[in-house]
């Protein structure tokens, strides 16, 4: 139950202030500049979006120095730099997104700020492990639920009640995280021993193997069910993650590939639209094909990132209109287009950091829940960036996984501000009591 990290310092308090400076300045200044690159005037909604950026970011850093003053001070300001960047892109596609997009990145500050005052120490969430699993599944699976549940672009992931219409997985896969996180810590040993051989590798008793087996044919029914290639793919990445770290045997990494691929293989088999997927990922810029569903879009992607170049066009100068969906699947194209290699390339980069902190708590934090916890919330923005970024540069089939903290979208947002959280939470540890600070 005990921290491995430091309490914080006045250096360290220091260093959020001045990221946080420097991440609303380039968020703000991307809006600002995608104003005049697009109008050739100062937006007329400036005031608005830099009081909410400002009162926003300023906030969650008040927030974090009273409840979370310990945290990595690298964390949020970092995302928060992916989030300025996501809006200036998708205010300069249609301003219409950027005001529900505005208001969505309100949302998500305040369940950022709500999430670290309400989850005072990681240890509270290991004490209702069965609890926040059946609600992760129930989450999962609401828009299976006749009358509630709405299939769009093909995949029936949404879910409508009444004016309200949000993505349920998405916070459903966080709960899943922490589920999982505290199951594999409470069975580790169990995983650990091996019994069993198979050529060079042992594993335990089958029987300990279940949740392996489990998770792969949970990921398969949502593929079935769901039609969501992208999701399916990240919680069994996820899982396999999670249960090497856990036991430290590489042979669950073995097995999960092997698994993956005869899920993949029979993905492929039975339905049809991941054969589309993959025809589209094979022959997207094939003369014939290249104005229909599907392969128009992601060939449309391509043009943007090549005529970007190395500096791009500059933002508001490119046509990143011309790309179905680019506010949300396509925002990474759209991006290359108008800020060139080196804007996609400082993107990816943010991104490592991102992930490379989440990693190094894990490995500084002393309890095992902690650290997979850590790791997991890392490892699933990790596979998202790569399975979107992937996709829209065709070194895998598209998937359609929103990339995180900068693709359009309310539930996206607002899930991966709980995720920054907790990955925060982790890092300071335990909330100092009234008074401390």
């Amino acid at each position: 139950m005990s921290r491995a990290l430091p309490r914080t310092s006045s250096a360290r308090f220091a260093s959020s202030i001045a990221f946080t400076v420097l991440a609303l300045i380039l968020s703000v200044g991307a809006y600002v500049i995608a104003g005049f690159g697009k109008r050739g005037q100062l937006p007329a909604t400036f005031g608005l979006y830099a009081t909410i950026f400002a009162a926003g970011y300023v906030g969650s850093l008040l927030v974090i120095r009273r409840f979370a003053p310990s945290a990595d001070p690298a964390l949020f300001p970092t995302a928060g730099v992916l989030v300025g960047l996501g809006f200036a892109m998708i205010f300069r596609l249609s301003g219409g997104l950027a005001a529900e997009q505005a208001t969505w990145i309100a949302v998500g500050l305040v369940a950022f700020a709500a999430t670290l005052m309400i989850v005072r120490d990681h240890h509270m969430l290991d004490a209702y492990t069965y609890s926040i699993g059946l609600l992760g599944l129930i989450l999962l699976m609401l828009p299976m639920v006749p009358g509630i549940g709405q299939t769009i672009n093909g995949a029936r992931l949404w879910v409508q009640i009444g004016p309200l219409g949000f993505q349920p997985a998405e916070l459903g896969k966080i709960l899943v995280v922490i589920f999982l996180a505290s199951y594999l810590n409470q069975k580790r040993e169990l995983l650990q021993v091996a019994t069993t051989r198979i050529g060079p590798f042992r594993l335990p008793p089958v029987k300990h193997l279940a949740p392996v087996l489990f998770a792969w044919a949970g990921s398969l029914a949502i593929l079935f069910v769901q039609k969501d290639l992208g999701a399916s793919l990240l919680y069994f990445g996820i899982f396999v993650v999670l249960l090497w770290v856990a036991t430290g045997r590489a042979a669950y990494l073995v097995l999960g590939l092997v698994l993956f691929a005869i899920g993949a293989w029979l993905g492929w088999v039975l339905f049809d639209h991941v054969q589309l997927r993959v025809d589209v990922w094979l022959h997207a810029l094939d003369p014939e094909k290249v104005f229909e569903q599907g392969y128009g879009q992601l060939a449309q992607s391509q043009f943007a990132m090549a005529t970007g170049g190395l500096v791009g066009s500059g933002l508001g100068k490119g046509s990143p209109g011309l790309i179905p969906f680019a506010a949300t699947d396509f925002i990474f194209a759209a991006i290359g287009e108008e800020l060139g290699l080196l804007g996609t390339t400082a993107v990816l980069l943010l991104y490592v950091v991102l992930v490379g902190k989440g990693l190094r708590i894990a490995l500084e934090v002393r309890d095992g829940f902690g650290r997979l916890l850590a790791v997991g919330l890392a490892t699933m923005i990790a596979i998202q960036t790569f399975v979107i970024v992937g996709g829209v540069i065709r070194v895998i089939p598209l998937t359609g996984v929103t990339l995180p903290f900068m693709s359009y979208g309310g539930s996206s947002l607002v899930s991966n501000f709980i995720l920054l959280a907790l990955l925060v939470r982790v890092s300071s540890g335990p909330a100092p009591a009234r008074g401390a600070i």
